[in-house]
Parts: C-alpha cells; sequence; structure tokens
C-alpha cells in the first residue's frame, strides 16, 4: 500500500488555493452565509459517520483492554504533553496562533478510515483499531475543548468550555447518534453507496477548508507568517510522529503484545484526525480570524502521517507469517 495523493489531498490544495484568491465567499458576511453553513456541513459529516458505524464491528475488538489504554493514553495524554513541551521550547519562534494549532493538532482525538485502512494493510488487528478509532472520536468530543479551554486559559485568553462541549453535543454527537439510529433503515443502504457518501463526506470536509481560511486570508493573518514557520511546523510533525511511534512500539514490545496487536496500537495512537478536526475547531475557535493558521498543523500532519503510515504498512504486510502463541 503506497501513499497516493489521492483526489482528497488534491481537494485540499484546491480549497486553500481559492481561499487565498477569493475569500470573499467563504468569509463571514460572504453570501455563503459560512456561519450557518459550517454547523450544517459538521452535523452532516458526523451523521454521516454515525450510518456508516457498526456497532457489531466494534464488539470483536472490546475486550482487549490493555491496548485500548495505551492507545487512549497516547492521544489524549502522551501527545498534549508532548505538545506543552514543544511550545515552550518553540516560545518566539512559532506566533502564538502557530502555537495555539500545534497544541490543537495534540489534543485532537486518533483516525477513523485512514487507522482502520493502514490496519488492514499491514494484516493487524482490525477490530481493535476499528474500535479505538471510534472510541477516540468520542472521547475527543469532551477532552479536545478542555485541553484547549487549558492552554487557552494558561496564556491568559478566556475561553468559556462549556457552550463549546454544548455546541459539539448539538452538532457533533446528536448526528451520530441520530445516523446511528437510522441503521436498522438506511444502514444497507449505505453500505451499497458506500463510496458515494465518502465522496459526500470529503466534499463537506473540502468545503470546511474553505470557509476555515477565508477570514483569515481577508484578515492578513497570512501576510505576517514567514516560510521559515512552515518549514518548522513540517520538521516538528515529523518528529512528533516519530517520538510517539517509537514509544509506542516500544511499549508494546515490552508487554509481548502480538504483532497484529502492536500494529493496530501504532497506527490508531499515533494518528491525528482531520476529518473531525476542521469541524471541531469550527466549533471551537468560532469567528477567530486566525482559524486558518490555527489549522495549518494538522493539514501538514495529515498527508505526513499517511505517506509514512503508508511505508509502515508496506513494510509489514510483507512479513511473513507467525503462528499464534499457544
Amino acid at each position: 500500500m503506497g501513499f497516493k495523493f489521492d483526489w482528497f489531498l488534491k481537494g485540499m490544495v484546491a480549497a486553500l488555493v481559492l481561499a487565498f484568491a477569493w475569500p470573499d465567499p467563504g468569509a463571514r458576511g460572504g453570501f455563503l452565509h459560512a456561519e450557518l453553513l459550517n454547523k450544517l456541513g459538521v452535523a452532516l459529516v458526523f451523521c454521516l459517520n454515525g450510518l456508516s458505524l457498526s456497532l457489531l464491528a466494534l464488539k470483536a475488538g472490546a475486550l482487549r483492554w490493555p491496548v485500548h489504554l495505551l492507545i487512549q493514553l497516547c492521544t489524549f495524554g502522551l501527545f498534549p504533553l508532548l505538545g506543552i513541551g514543544l511550545i515552550h521550547v518553540l516560545q518566539g519562534w512559532l506566533s502564538p496562533d502557530l502555537q495555539t494549532g500545534l497544541f490543537y493538532l495534540c489534543a485532537l482525538p486518533s483516525t477513523v478510515s485512514s487507522s482502520v485502512a493502514l490496519t488492514v494493510a499491514s494484516r493487524g488487528n482490525v477490530p481493535v483499531a476499528l474500535f479505538n478509532a471510534t472510541l477516540s472520536t468520542l472521547i475527543g468530543v469532551l477532552l479536545t475543548p478542555m485541553w484547549m479551554a487549558w492552554l487557552l486559559d494558561r496564556t491568559g485568553l478566556h475561553f468559556d468550555v462549556v457552550p463549546v462541549i454544548l455546541d459539539l453535543l448539538v452538532w457533533v454527537v446528536l448526528p451520530l447518534v441520530a445516523g446511528q439510529l437510522a441503521r436498522p433503515w438506511l444502514g444497507a443502504w449505505a453500505a451499497r453507496h458506500k463510496a458515494r457518501l465518502q465522496v459526500v463526506d470529503r466534499l463537506t470536509i473540502l468545503l470546511l477548508v474553505y470557509t476555515s481560511f477565508c477570514d483569515s486570508v481577508r484578515s492578513g493573518v497570512w501576510s505576517r507568517q514567514e516560510t521559515a514557520a512552515v518549514v518548522l511546523t513540517v520538521v516538528i510533525s515529523v518528529l512528533l510522529f516519530g517520538v510517539v511511534l517509537g514509544l509506542i512500539r516500544t511499549v508494546a514490545h515490552s508487554l509481548n503484545w502480538s504483532v497484529e496487536d502492536r500494529i493496530a496500537a501504532v497506527f490508531c495512537g499515533s494518528k491525528k484526525t482531520l476529518a473531525s478536526g476542521v469541524p471541531m475547531a469550527q466549533m471551537i475557535f468560532g469567528g477567530n480570524p486566525a482559524l486558518g493558521l490555527i489549522l495549518m498543523p494538522i493539514m501538514i500532519y495529515h498527508p505526513l502521517q499517511l505517506a509514512l503510515g503508508s511505508v509502515l504498512a508496506q513494510r509489514w504486510a510483507s512479513r511473513t507469517a507467525v503462528p499464534p502463541p499457544p
């Protein structure tokens, strides 16, 4: 499974170019009415996620609690702690908005689709990957805004986390539950049209990417950024991925887990979600004109984790099959 610069990644580039070339429609007050459109887009993304989520498929991986514990601790514990350390080290090197974006990357939940896809390609424990990726999304609705509230309070900015969590419950959790409740009637239809629904999901995310950058472009936020800051963000993203991946592999090996469990732990514990990160940022940061800048680290981390993960998947998929221990 090699890394492919697929249509979604090309669409991200196109959305950014369009935002820089023509920001007015997606900015506040534009004819797209981004304030309402973004919330409807968030609801649609999570409703489709709920519709495609099979609880029966999750049961198979639910009992491997040591693996789940390691993955969730890495996602919502190790990553944010590394983010705090990086912010202290990078004082003066990155703008406050980029530092916020870097920590937001660290506070995000894991991915669902790419974690599972890479685990499948690597012949890892797919039920464990599916269970943890889904669990991470649900936990992130609470922990991600709480981590951001902590950071912003530390920097002297008031951040009322209760309205944000209520917004996430209304526009994220309720659509997710609604999609899940609709599965008895629409589940078979969704399975038949999975590819088309995924296209709708990805196009909605690209629309959210576009509107997220429009305000920051129109307010001139990007004109104050240097190329060195972007390059430094790329380097930090690679280091973050490498450090977390190395720690997970070390712990999993020391606990003598099976190769399949190690693969699932590595891919779920080292990933960060763009698909949920962009919609959640719309809820958490609202009308912040620097939203595009805050999203830059996750938009850099996303293709990097796919590229590096694909290299690992190729290597692990070619391993010789070993019989399970007695």
